[in-house]
């Protein structure tokens, strides 16, 4: 079974929750060389920009996502498309003004709202990375295979593992999840964004849930 948790809590307190459970940080800032490359700051390279982009490629998962956000005094900014640092990414509202959405790709001329941002763009980027970069999909299929027989907690700042929740940013540490568990949204299936009163449903559920395991180690697939 596989498990999301915030990088940010106390690994005294996960490892008590999930005990014999393996521990693994997906995120840029994680130390492990292999867990890293599943984050979306990784920069593969060479990552089609979906929809209207005639080709265009990015470095990274996350550059295609900012790159492609149009604000109040920005619309995209191609240079995002082209940095490969894992730094500087993020485009805000504190120093663009107020975001109108995401443009249907390089070249688009639609504007699309955040779930549908989401679902046209975000989603079927970091899959691409999950079944086209050799190295990533390796990566997964060994963590799919150890997760046969070991419960696995993924560490990622985000912790929205439900992509039709709009009300927080999406955990791609969840969609490595519903990758492995075969759950990954498909693209020629409609889904709509929870509504208000699914999301208070799901947060009063979340709150009466616990989880109960035995203890803890540090994941190294390739030990």
């Amino acid at each position: 079974m596989i498990y999301i948790e915030n990088k940010r809590r106390k690994l005294e307190r996960i490892q008590e929750q999930y005990p014999n459970a393996d521990i693994l940080d997906i995120t840029s800032a994680s130390k492990t060389k292999y867990a890293q490359m599943l984050s979306p700051f990784y920069p593969h390279g060479n990552i089609p920009i979906p929809l209207d982009s005639n080709g265009l490629k990015a470095t990274c998962v996350e550059a295609v996502w900012q790159g492609l956000k149009v604000f109040e005094t920005e619309d995209v900014n191609f240079s995002t498309f082209k940095n490969d640092t894992m730094k500087g990414l993020k485009r805000t509202v504190r120093t663009l003004g107020t975001p109108k959405g995401h443009r249907s790709g390089a070249y688009g001329k639609d504007l699309l709202g955040y779930f549908d941002a989401r679902m046209k763009i975000y989603l079927p980027t970091y899959k691409w990375v999950l079944e086209n970069v050799p190295t990533v999909t390796e990566i997964v299929n060994k963590i799919a295979e150890r997760a046969k027989n070991h419960d696995i907690v993924f560490l990622d700042y985000n912790t929205n593992t439900d992509f039709r929740d709009c009300s927080s940013p999406l955990s791609h540490a969840g969609l490595v999840k519903l990758f492995i568990e075969g759950n990954y949204p498909k693209e020629d299936e409609t889904y709509t964004p929870l509504s208000k009163e699914e999301i208070e449903a799901k947060k009063v559920s979340k709150k009466s849930c616990s989880k109960k395991f035995n203890q803890p180690k540090q994941l190294n697939l390739f030990d």
